[in-house]
């Protein structure tokens, strides 16, 4: 029992971090070019994770699997930090994001034929009904990043049921510094092609730079590993529900964010659909 409530509590700070990341990232790619940032960021993350990766052995015939997972993560985070520096609000991107975990038994019917049960059918009117409500303005208007945020939310569930299959036969660790090394390879290369630093690197911005490498990449990956070693099933999920609605909060204490009464029903919409779906899928573990 005290093992299984150190797990939450590690997972609740690993959740916690997750939303302030969307923090340290908006403020880093405030005084640097967006792509230097995700390379450096993940980049640097992946040699952090190296010296954990001892002891393992990885085949020749699993390098294929890890290299495509990690070429999805890293289209994945590239959608998502173009979505971070085009939104005029954080909050309402994160709830967006959230909806990749409802898109995953979609994804898993088309890539695992793998038919969704009863209850993705049950809660999927509530998310689409909350996405609207968060998506459209009166007068009716729908901002690009909303779109970019969708993208990535399906470009993550895409990424979430390759890397879930593929971490069958892959060790944990080894598979995370790939998908991290291969993100800020391809974050480095498009700032190379396409970016120009035109701008002084002032010592906050290596402050934020530092802090999305080492906090929000590095600690919030190893407590969420060692937390979901221990936690329990049902927990677990919901603890990592939480992460839009953290990111709301985070975004309303540092940047006074304020979303209106029609957004924040549509975020909790989502939630609730995510919870109940969650809790259903659940219930027959317990």
């Amino acid at each position: 029992m005290i093992r299984q409530r150190q797990a939450d509590l590690l997972l609740v700070a690993a959740t916690l971090i997750a939303a302030c990341g969307w923090i340290f990232s908006r403020e880093a790619i405030a005084g640097m070019p967006v792509f230097a940032f995700l390379g450096l960021r993940f980049f640097f993350a992946a040699l952090l994770l190296l010296p954990f990766c001892r002891g393992f052995r990885v085949g020749r015939r699993q390098w294929p699997q890890i290299l495509i997972s990690g070429l999805w993560f890293a289209l994945n985070l590239c959608l998502w930090i173009y979505a971070v520096s085009t939104t005029p609000s954080l909050g309402e991107g994160a709830f967006i994001m959230s909806l990749s975990m409802l898109f995953v038994p979609l994804t898993a019917w088309v890539m695992m034929k793998t038919r969704p049960a009863r209850a993705y059918w049950e809660c999927l009117p509530l998310a689409i009904v909350g996405l609207a409500l968060l998506s459209l303005h009166m007068p009716i208007a729908f901002h690009p990043s909303q779109g970019w945020f969708l993208l990535t939310a399906l470009v993550q569930s895409i990424w979430f049921c390759y890397t879930s299959r593929c971490a069958r036969e892959v060790p944990l660790i080894p598979l995370t510094a790939v998908q991290l090394g291969i993100t800020g390879l391809v974050g480095l290369a498009i700032s190379a092609a396409f970016e120009s630093w035109d701008r002084p690197f002032t010592l906050p911005t290596f402050g934020w730079l530092l802090a999305s490498i080492v906090i929000a990449t590095s600690l919030r990956f190893g407590l969420q590993m060692k937390g979901q070693k221990y936690a329990a099933v049902a927990s677990a999920a919901i603890i990592m529900v939480l992460e839009p609605l953290l990111t709301v909060i985070a975004a309303a204490l540092w940047y006074h964010e304020q979303l209106p009464l029609q957004k924040i029903v549509g975020g909790v919409l989502i939630l609730v659909a995510q919870l109940w779906f969650r809790w259903r899928m659940l219930k027959p573990l317990r």
